[in-house]
């Protein structure tokens, strides 16, 4: 699963989860620790290429492990993936207290704070300049700005269920998002909204980051645990088209086993650096 596809859920969980949360039924048991696992595999790799990077800051010709073409996927996917992790710390706070429950939130926050870690060390890198390239930094720096703007729109979502404000970039950003949501909502064109979002998340992702993401088996998984929310409300709001990440998703079988046998074999030091 690509990372722009993380995007697209982002926004289908933003779209479709108030619904959810004011209807107060449970999440299906295992989704938020499969969530959790998978999140902290990632992270894992993730820190293996940026302590890679940063080792490498001293040297004059970067060694091939640290070329672009093999640490855009993993700065890109850091970025990008945000969207989801914010947007789903929402929900998971939102649903909590729907439930009256505390039970999603401890976990999304884990996984929201060591998303922050990974992102301040990328800001580090665009803004140290000895590592990337002009160019590169440009690129990067772009993907975060709509990055941020889109997150900004997707929590516009969650405003009349909590206070948004720690997980937006610029929460007057969002409120003002959450006005025109409440103007379309009045005009009954709520449904148009809503796939116009898809629609334009889809777009704006679609071009400009690597043909390869960094850790496809992961993003499946973690989108796996956050569809687990949906039931059959994804299908409704696509239509019979279902983007082929989402075919994948709900073809992919329960492998939790192996995201605990993984997690085991990071804290052993077995798992071989990845490129």
């Amino acid at each position: 699963m690509h990372h722009r596809d993380l995007a697209e859920l982002a926004a289908l969980l933003a779209i479709h989860a108030p619904a959810i949360i004011q209807r107060r039924q449970p999440l299906p048991a295992g989704s938020s620790p499969s969530y959790w696992a998978a999140s902290k595999c990632r992270f894992d790799r993730w820190g293996r290429v940026l302590r890679q990077l940063t080792a490498a800051e001293s040297d004059v010709h970067l060694p091939p492990t640290v070329s672009w073409p093999r640490v855009a996927p993993v700065l890109e996917e850091i970025l990008v993936s945000e969207l989801l992790t914010r947007v789903w710390m929402a929900a998971a706070i939102a649903l909590d207290a729907a439930l009256g429950e505390q039970e999603l939130e401890p976990i999304a926050r884990s996984v929201f704070t060591s998303h922050l870690d990974a992102r301040r060390r990328v800001l580090s890198l665009i803004a140290d300049g000895r590592i990337l390239a002009l160019g590169q930094i440009i690129e990067l720096n772009r993907l975060r700005r709509r990055l941020e703007r889109w997150t900004d729109m997707l929590l516009s979502h969650f405003t009349d269920l909590i206070d948004t404000a720690e997980f937006a970039f610029e929460p007057a950003r969002t409120r003002d998002f959450a006005d025109d949501l409440d103007r379309d909502s009045a005009s009954e064109n709520r449904q148009l909204t809503a796939q116009l979002v898809l629609s334009s998340v889809r777009a704006s992702f679609a071009d400009g980051l690597a043909d390869r993401a960094a850790n496809p088996d992961l993003n499946r998984r973690i989108g796996s645990a956050v569809l687990d929310l949906f039931g059959d409300q994804v299908s409704e709001s696509i239509g019979l088209a279902k983007p082929l990440w989402l075919q994948r998703i709900y073809r992919t079988a329960n492998d939790a086993q192996q995201m605990i046998d993984e997690l085991v074999r990071l804290d052993l030091g077995l798992v071989a650096d990845v490129p």
